[in-house]
């Protein structure tokens, strides 16, 4: 098995988040948008040093910026698909000004600040044609938790070949407060941040989740 470097996946994970235009959607300069994401350099290394390396569908962590720093509008669309340039859409069936109101789960205890680190990261296509519902009560029988959208577009980010034909996955951390579980699917050669009905299964779509975060 090939050693995993943290630090190394760590200076990556930047630079893409750089490559990507983010200092510029965040309205700062990338010199501020690297001293956010520098104190997290500590926690990935205490934990993440021993994780086995990234494998198709686990990756051992993800930087992950908040809507608090870039809107999910803007960073949705800095996402493509592995091998493709068409970027990233968000369902038309998100009412206007209503993305904002699906906040994550308070169960969930996310770092305050503008960037943290979940780690641990599964797309859980194991749960492909399961009831949402049943998934997420499997993920918290494991003690792990649902990914949010934040950390959704992180792993495709970062993985773009993470959001696969037939291996699309649920973003259950965030919700509504209604039936609708966010999700990230394939549309039209790029990614597609919808949403599909708690208690509805889909063949292709998963649930992800995480097995802790830190900041």
């Amino acid at each position: 098995m090939t050693a995993f470097d943290a630090g190394t996946e760590f200076d990556r994970q930047v630079q893409t988040l750089v490559d990507r235009g983010y200092p510029a959607l965040a309205g700062i300069t990338e010199s501020a948008f690297r001293d956010v994401l520098a104190p997290l350099r500590e926690p990935v290394l205490a934990r993440a040093a021993a994780s086995a390396p990234p494998a198709e569908g686990r990756v051992p962590f993800l930087l992950v910026v908040t809507r608090a720093l870039v809107p999910l509008e803007a960073s949705v669309p800095s996402t493509t698909l592995a091998g493709k340039k068409a970027p990233g859409v968000i369902e038309r069936f998100y009412a206007p000004g209503e993305l904002e109101r699906f906040v994550s789960l308070e169960e969930l205890a996310l770092p305050a600040g503008e960037a943290y680190v979940v780690f641990d990261v599964e797309r859980g296509e194991e749960f492909c044609d399961v009831v949402p519902l049943d998934a997420l009560a499997a993920v918290a029988e494991r003690g792990r938790t649902p990914l949010t959208m934040e950390e959704g577009i992180a792993f495709i980010t970062q993985y773009p070949q993470a959001l696969a034909k037939n291996k699309c996955f649920s973003l259950a951390g965030t919700r509504f407060g209604d039936r609708r579980v966010p999700a990230l699917w394939i549309s039209k050669g790029a990614p597609k941040l919808g949403w599909c009905w708690e208690g509805n299964p889909h063949t292709w779509l998963g649930m992800a989740s995480a097995g802790g975060r830190s900041s």
